[in-house]
């Protein structure tokens, strides 16, 4: 192809082959031009450019010859997600829930940006399907052929090989799904991430094995997808050597994952990614304080910032078991979605890290009346210049009582007290999913939850609630925007916090945050005489502010993702969307939840006041066969009663 000068917009529009999505910035014209014809150059002169483009579409598979159909089987349906197509038996025999597909698309696309940086680094390039290469514009510069060429040495190496979704990849990442059930991700992964070599998907259930299997068939992804019927924990520890280790290791479990954390850490490869989802939000969120510290190593508190707190939870267990084998974790992105959170780290080895250990750790300190919390860190580290000194932390940062408002404390933790995100990975996956919204079903919420955590402040644990704060002295609810304000013009930073609405984070101390409660109340005053002395509303207004609060709104007081009404939290998609029933190993479709909870409900109510009553209920004993009074049981022998049979009140 041979440029003359002409003008720059009939130029580019002479130019088919030049992607789309170009801006106009100091970048010049000439470095597109030749970026077009390294790939006229590529393609075969014999065969049109709509042949060439048409190799990469999603059925490409290059290296692997595509499987035979598989039929389906009675009573079996076709679940589709992103680009999988499941099948899925109608017995509740292997486990599916639906809602969590927003958990498998922000998977996808930390995995594909995870792979991106990592095969840089060997040289292949990443194709992801949908995704346009941007072309940089100048009108400001011109530049001939010969200083294009210049710069293109000048420039950084060109990966040498290209890695697309469907293709395995010689030199592409190993990938485990412990827990797989249906294989639903494990699939996913083979078709929606390129730079695969292999994607093991293991499930304990023969039956959630063989389907697997067929599933990676169906969708012709065999070559990728390896089915095996393991325990978990025995696969990552026979995967514990130095060069069978994964890159890459999923655990999603129906309830916690304490068992698979020893293992994970051991299993998963020098800098490589730790994908962990719990589901125990009972646990972790302060109702039973007592089992989190069984199985995580710390104790949880019911507090507002339960969910923030149970992600640094997870995050202190990890990097405890990893400290057991001088490893340490670095964390990409935590997630907390209302009944379960998801964590992304990476894992790296070196014995002089792991002493960071217990200074990254911290107990917190909470007020039982005013829900003010103070932290105590593990340990302490010195650097003196030329090397680190470390000793034992001093404290407690807090007194018997509670400065503000005379309660006690409770103690929580350890927790993890340093960040749980990268920012700079965190913006990568964001300009990923928003420059490509098409390729997941969930994109919009992705981009929305990814923009508040860029927002939030990354060296500041927990939050407070603004409701919760006016509860305590009770006053009526301020505005966020008003007190996110008051909280700027005192010189604090303030930010939201993805994992609760209506959360305020900010480095101001406890003292300041209730100094401007105290002038909210002021203006909005509450009647004194009905708080009860000593209580912790009566305290905390009978000391007067230190500082004058300014509620005046500010520009920087709404953050962007506010501003432009991204879809920041979940949304509810159908009734009753929690957790699903477990899958029953024996196979067979269980009874409804909605049922189940009609028949369980008010047994303590509708109390029994005469015996004969008692033959609207079904006896046990008869269906298990060992009712020895015959007609004379008091109960009914009739096993097709339904609870709607029962009593009227």
């Amino acid at each position: 192809m041979f440029l003359q000068k002409t003008r720059l917009p009939a130029l580019i529009a002479s130019c088919p082959l030049l992607p789309s999505g170009f801006s106009l910035t100091r970048k010049t014209f000439w470095l597109s031009v030749a970026a077009a014809r390294r790939r006229l150059s590529s393609m075969d002169p014999e065969e049109p450019a709509e042949a060439s483009a048409s190799r990469t579409g999603p059925d490409a598979t290059g290296c692997a010859e595509k499987s035979p159909a598989v039929d389906l089987l009675p009573g079996e349906t076709v679940v589709r997600e992103g680009k999988a197509a499941i099948l899925f038996p109608n017995a509740n025999e292997v486990f599916y829930n639906p809602v969590q597909e927003f958990n498998r698309d922000v998977t996808c696309a930390v995995v594909t940006e995870f792979a991106r940086d990592l095969l840089a680094q060997r040289g292949v390039k990443l194709v992801v399907p949908g995704e346009k290469e941007k072309v940089v514009v100048s009108l400001s510069e011109e530049m001939n052929e010969d200083d294009v060429q210049t710069e293109e040495n000048n420039g950084a190496q060109e990966p040498t090989l290209t890695a697309m979704a469907g293709e395995k990849c010689e030199q592409g990442i190993r990938v485990l799904e412990a827990l797989a059930a249906s294989g639903l991700r494990s699939v996913r992964f083979a078709l929606e991430v390129p730079g695969l070599q292999s994607v093991t998907a293991n499930d304990f259930s023969h039956k959630a094995a063989a389907l697997i299997a067929r599933n990676a068939q169906y969708n012709r992804v065999s070559h990728l997808v390896q089915a095996s019927c393991k325990d978990a924990s025995m696969l990552m520890y026979e995967m514990r050597g130095k060069n069978e280790r994964y890159d890459v290791i999923d655990v999603d479990p129906y309830g916690s994952p304490a068992s698979f954390l020893d293992a994970a850490v051991q299993a998963v490869s020098e800098g490589g990614l730790l994908c962990i989802t719990c589901t125990d939000m009972a646990v972790m969120a302060g109702n039973c304080g007592e089992t989190c510290y069984g199985k995580y190593g710390s104790v949880s508190l019911k507090a507002k910032y339960c969910h923030e707190m149970a992600l640094r939870i997870i995050l202190h267990s990890l990097d405890q078991r990893a400290s057991v084998y001088q490893r340490y974790i670095q964390p990409l992105l935590s997630i907390s979605a209302d009944f379960y959170i998801r964590v992304f780290v990476r894992v790296f080895t070196g014995q002089a890290t792991v002493k960071n250990s217990a200074s990254k750790q911290a107990l917190v300190y909470n007020c039982v009346g005013c829900g003010s919390f103070h932290f105590q860190r593990m340990g302490r580290r010195i650097d003196n210049g030329k090397n680190m000194k470390y000793c034992a932390a001093t404290g407690p940062p807090v007194g018997l009582e509670c400065e503000h408002c005379g309660q006690r404390h409770q103690l929580g933790g350890p927790i993890w007290a340093e960040p749980i995100h990268d920012l700079g990975f965190v913006q990568k996956v964001l300009a990923a999913v928003s420059g490509n919204p098409s390729r997941f079903g969930t994109s919009k919420r992705i981009a929305g939850m990814l923009s508040m955590v860029a927002e939030e402040l990354q060296d500041v644990p927990l939050y407070y609630t603004v409701d919760n704060l006016s509860s305590i002295i009770k006053s009526e609810t301020p505005p966020l925007l008003q007190i996110r304000s008051a909280l700027l013009h005192a010189g604090y930073r303030v930010s939201l916090s993805h994992a609760r609405k209506n959360a305020v984070k900010t480095d101001a101390p406890p003292a300041a945050i209730w100094d401007i409660m105290r002038c909210w109340e002021k203006t909005n005053p509450v009647k004194r005489e009905r708080l009860s002395p000593g209580s912790p509303a009566f305290n905390i207004l009978s000391t007067e502010p230190s500082l004058e609060a300014c509620f005046t709104i500010r520009e920087d007081a709404n953050p962007e993702s506010r501003k432009h009404h991204l879809t920041r939290f979940q949304l509810n998609p159908q009734p009753f969307w929690g957790p699903k029933a477990r899958a029953k190993a024996g196979g067979g479709i269980s009874s409804d939840l909605q049922d189940k909870r009609k028949k369980c409900q008010n047994k303590r109510e509708n109390k029994i006041t005469d015996s004969s009553q008692l033959k609207n209920f079904p006896c046990k004993k008869f269906k298990q066969g060992t009712c020895t009074h015959g007609g004379d049981c008091c109960y009914s022998h009739d096993v097709e009663l339904k609870s709607e049979e029962k009593i009227d009140e």
